[in-house]
């Protein structure tokens, strides 16, 4: 058997393309018209595979132009050759060419019913998260897969940040702050006693729902009493979160907890900036060897408006690399799914602060321990 060639799509290859699709498929067939407009687009990359001089194989990726999201369209392996691993080097051919183009994850759209598929996407590391129903032309339902495709090359330029997650779904802020410690200190504790204990001191009493949340001022105190240089950036004075809470006795506590930490950061060395914290000053300490902990709206993360701390670890021309405590394993995160996650600079600016009204962006930076 010949070796397979993977090669980009040129214009000669427009009839054996719209041959394979017609041998391939019987609904759904991308026209001749349809590939001719993939072939001439930049963007978008057409990957066939090539044995001797027949084509058995196309993969066609599309390339989002908003977002660092690339999604295969449509792939498609001549049964000549079926079982032989063709598909399998087709979508590791796209994940390379999506990761050239800086795109952070990989999408595709599958057949429920096509069971050989979906097993080779899964040991290929893909997780479903979602469905899309009456999808195909037969009402066919069609499954949505993704993965993570980019991963940060760990670089002397940057302090390495150890991954602690979250074992509460109420304290990521501790756990955030844990990680950030522990890239400054080798004896740093990784464990749920010490999560727990930077809970307790830190928290806002009252956010949301369930358990009270953690705020920059308490988390810049726990690291302070833990030896730390601390500074904190929160864009607005005054409690914080007031408007997660609609009861005027709440209110008031939050209030009372705000003062004391205020009169507890007093006492200390730590420097309270009332102004956001840019992308030059986090990048600028990150470079001194200061690691930021950063307060988001997960919005642009999962859709969901909850305020989150994470850990940002390195930063480049386009990233912004985040440590994310939270991994939801009932949708098949993994630890890797939140080291290092890359996130679009231009995404970051919005995911960066929290609420509609008088947005609030807060961060702490966490120094090396004091003499």
């Amino acid at each position: 058997m010949h070796d397979v060639l993977l090669r980009q799509a040129v214009a000669d290859d427009l009839t054996a393309l719209v041959q394979l699709e017609n041998r391939c498929f019987t609904d759904d067939r991308i026209s001749r018209r349809s590939f001719r407009r993939f072939l001439e687009m930049p963007r978008d990359r057409l990957i066939v595979a090539e044995q001797g001089s027949e084509l058995v194989g196309y993969c066609l990726v599309l390339m989002n132009a908003a977002t660092r999201l690339a999604r295969i369209y449509s792939i498609a392996v001549s049964p000549t050759v079926r079982g032989r691993g063709v598909g399998e080097q087709l979508v590791r051919e796209a994940e390379k060419e999506a990761v050239e183009a800086d795109r952070i994850i990989m999408r595709l759209e599958v057949r429920e019913d096509n069971a050989g598929a979906i097993n080779l996407y899964k040991r290929l590391g893909y997780r479903q998260f979602g469905t899309y129903r009456d999808y195909y032309e037969d009402h066919g339902d069609a499954l949505r897969f993704e993965r993570r495709i980019l991963y940060y090359e760990p670089s002397r330029e940057y302090l390495p940040v150890p991954y602690y997650p979250q074992t509460t779904e109420f304290t990521c802020g501790p756990s955030a702050l844990i990680m950030a410690m522990a890239a400054l200190d080798e004896d740093q504790q990784l464990n749920t006693l010490e999560e727990l204990k930077i809970w307790r001191e830190a928290t806002t009493i009252f956010m949301l729902a369930g358990h009270g949340g953690c705020g920059p001022h308490g988390l810049a105190l726990s690291a302070w009493h833990r030896g730390f240089e601390a500074s904190a950036w929160i864009s607005q004075e005054g409690a914080l979160f007031k408007d997660t809470v609609r009861n005027d006795d709440k209110k008031r506590v939050l209030e009372l907890v705000h003062e004391g930490f205020l009169h507890d950061i007093g006492q200390t060395g730590i420097q309270l900036h009332h102004d956001p914290l840019t992308l030059e000053a986090m990048e600028a300490a990150l470079h001194e060897g200061r690691i930021p902990v950063i307060l988001i709206s997960t919005w642009q993360l999962n859709r969901s408006r909850v305020p989150h701390w994470v850990t940002v670890c390195a930063m480049d021309e386009d990233f912004v690399y985040l440590h994310d405590p939270e991994i939801d394993t009932d949708v098949g995160e993994t630890v890797a799914d939140k080291q290092y996650l890359p996130v679009d600079k231009r995404v970051f600016g919005k995911m960066s602060s929290y609420g509609r009204n008088q947005p609030l962006q807060a961060a702490v930076i966490v120094g090396p321990k004091r003499p």
